[in-house]
């Protein structure tokens, strides 16, 4: 069984900085890309970022690029989203993801983790 768990998030003032991660257990978690998404209330799902299996790819939305940086540990399983100069339009319930598609497209990924609540004050 497939597991993603996602961690770290929390309430933080604009400007600060916040660090997800994601767990995944129950997959060959080398074999799979990885994409972070995020959710505000009455709003679509929307892409954030995304990294290649072996980590040399990353993709960015450009409403984050130069703010958060996508990475990984394969030995650890484990997927991370580090969010710096946080804005209140930040604000959003973040899911990581995972499919053996390189792909930017929610509706294309297997499988999904709870999601993780990330506040931002102004």
């Amino acid at each position: 069984q497939v597991q993603l768990v996602e961690s770290g998030g929390g309430l933080v003032q604009a400007g600060g900085s916040l660090r997800l991660s994601c767990s995944a257990s129950g997959l060959t978690f080398s074999r799979y890309h990885m994409g972070w998404f995020r959710q505000a209330p009455g709003e679509e799902r929307d892409f954030v970022a995304a990294i290649s299996w072996s980590g040399g790819a990353t993709y960015y939305a450009d409403s984050v690029k130069g703010r958060f940086t996508i990475s990984r540990d394969n030995a650890k399983n484990t997927v991370y989203l580090q969010m710096n100069s946080l804005k209140p339009e930040d604000t959003a319930v973040y899911y990581c993801a995972a499919d053996r598609r390189w792909t930017t497209v929610d509706r294309n990924y297997d499988y999904w983790g709870q999601g993780t609540q990330v506040t931002v004050s102004s």
